[in-house]
């Protein structure tokens, strides 16, 4: 009974306390009574409640006191007692309306806070956010990216307590900011630079998903919208730069290096054809990573020759010249001269659809490496040399690989018959969905080698008329397109059993053996498989994060 009296006597001294204050027209002459607000924190759960909406309430009357009234409030946001915590949270924001000196202080505290396991916890901690970044969203965000940066400074035992409170900042801005940016960036492009700049900063240590967020959100700007200036894409493009580290030594151990690499290039291929500068992704493709290329593992081989094609559309004349050389060459390795049964046709979709489109910004270049006789009556045309050798060397080639190509589509054509008949036979959904997929493959299949075919045709003429246009659609695009159509999204991502394409993976009858199956597979080695689209794991960074300490 004497407990439940003390308490009762507290409340009444805290109600006591706040109505000679609501009535005190100088409330700073009532320090005592503030001080007694402060004190109750130390007290019973109701007490806490009721001190947690006064302390902020009357905070702004005694700036002397200010320190030791937010820490005790900050006790409060800690308390054990769940209600006390919630009601603590709410009150944050009050410290900010009359002292906005304030605002950033509590707003690191509050991203501290998202952690909290508690649904009313966290709600709590969100809209005193919200209520924040609405009454000052230039201070709020600057005070929340501090979260995402890197965590050189912190020790050990920190990192992971930051990194936990990393992770749901990050996923406040994602799911509570971004989306209401029409709302909250004003000054629009005062506060689009803002966050620009913002963004910048905090790329350091940053996983493969997260740049691409940013990256997909700071497109989503006015500032990097359709109508922004090549200037301003060309930023862009600066920025997947620096993620791709193209000022470092290409190291082919380095598999998160050329993870980052690819994933890059594929970021910025769209600000390519807006018309920002692709001269310096060329550039160390030439210097440092093609050269390295039979040292790449397998799976990264074929997702750089395809990133390859993809961005030799928007090659400069001067890049492709460079780069021409090395493709060459790689054509030659994969374009045999003789009639075998293991050959890689997917590459040889992607090297040719690349010579075509650097051969056709540098078409001279073109005489020296295969043989050809393009006049444009510059020195470089060499056409007093004699390059009679590389052009026999290489037409001989394509005749030979044309050749492959059509007895590839024959026996895909029969495949796709067959594939039919199996179907109709089939007697569980399971059958019929690994059917499907291998007429799929078998669809993708024929598509690589009708382009091969279409691809390699001009290039035995003396002087061909090289694609520089669309007109050819890489086969592992429409592959996805496909797949998108008749699986929808619940199953388009599905992995594919043997490396994607081969037309006769688990067919049995009719001339096609294991060692026929798996011949097929490599030779469309990937060609359905998802385009990657970010590191694997946490990839891309080797150091922890975290911020500052929880106090002031």
């Amino acid at each position: 009974m004497a407990g439940a009296t003390d308490e009762s006597m507290d409340i009444e001294k805290l109600y006591e306390y706040g109505e000679r204050l609501n009535e005190a027209k100088d409330k700073s002459q009532n320090q005592k009574d503030y001080e007694g607000i402060i004190a109750a924190a130390n007290g019973s759960v109701k007490a806490k409640q009721l001190t947690a909406q006064m302390i902020p309430k009357f905070f702004k009357y005694f700036p002397q006191l200010s320190e030791q009234a937010l820490d005790q409030h900050l006790y409060l946001c800690e308390d054990e007692e769940l209600a006390v915590r919630v009601q603590a949270i709410r009150g944050l924001p009050l410290f900010c309306k009359d002292t906005p000196e304030h605002l950033a202080k509590i707003v690191d505290i509050l991203g501290q806070l998202l952690i909290a396991g508690d649904n009313v916890e966290r709600d709590a901690v969100h809209k005193a956010l919200m209520s924040l970044l609405r009454q000052d969203v230039k201070t709020s965000l600057t005070a929340l990216f501090k979260h995402i940066g890197s965590t050189d400074d912190r020790n050990a035992e920190d990192l992971s307590a930051w990194e936990s409170i990393r992770e749901k900042v990050l996923c406040f801005i994602r799911d509570k900011v971004f989306p209401l940016k029409e709302e909250l960036l004003k000054p629009k492009d005062e506060m689009e630079r803002h966050i620009t700049n913002l963004v910048k900063q905090n790329l350091l240590d940053v996983t493969g998903a997260e740049f691409k967020l940013f990256i997909d959100f700071l497109k989503s700007l006015t500032l990097f919208g359709q109508k922004a200036p090549v200037e301003r894409v060309q930023e862009l493009v600066e920025i997947i730069e620096g993620q791709a580290d193209l000022d470092a030594q290409f190291n082919v151990s380095d598999g998160d290096h050329i993870d980052r690499f690819i994933s890059c290039l594929q970021m910025a291929l769209p600000f390519f054809m807006r018309g920002a500068s692709s001269s310096k992704f060329f550039n160390y493709l030439t210097k440092q990573i093609i050269p390295a290329f039979d040292k790449l593992p397998d799976e990264r081989k074929l997702e750089l020759l395809k990133n390859l094609a993809e961005c030799s559309l928007y090659a400069k004349p001067q890049d492709s010249r460079q780069l021409l050389p090395l493709v060459v060459q790689l054509l030659k390795k994969y374009m045999v001269r003789r009639k075998i049964e293991e050959i890689n046709f997917t590459y040889i979709e992607c090297l040719l659809y690349a010579f075509h489109h650097l051969a056709h910004k540098a078409p001279n270049a073109t005489n020296s490496l295969c043989g050809y006789k393009i006049v444009t009556g510059q020195p470089s045309d060499r056409l007093g040399e004699d390059f009679t050798e590389q052009y026999k060397d290489f037409t001989e080639r394509l005749s030979t690989i044309e050749e492959l190509a059509r007895a590839m589509n024959k026996k895909l054509t029969q495949g796709m018959a067959e594939h039919n008949k199996a179907i109709a036979a089939a007697k569980t959904e399971e059958e019929k969905e690994t059917i499907k997929k291998q007429r799929q493959n078998a669809t993708a299949g024929l598509r690589t080698c009708n382009n091969i075919l279409a691809m390699a045709q001009p290039l035995h003429s003396k002087a061909p008329s090289f694609i520089g246009d669309q007109k050819i659609s890489l086969s592992w695009k429409e592959a996805n397109k496909a797949a998108a159509i008749t699986s929808g999204p619940a199953t388009s991502g599905q992995k594919r059993s043997s490396n994607g394409s081969g037309s006769n993976a688990t067919k049995k009858g009719r001339g096609a053996g294991g060692v026929q199956n798996q011949l097929v597979n490599r030779a469309f080695e990937g060609l359905n498989n998802p385009r990657g689209g970010g590191g694997r794991g946490r990839g891309w960074r080797g150091r922890g994060r975290g911020r500052g300490g929880y106090r002031y």
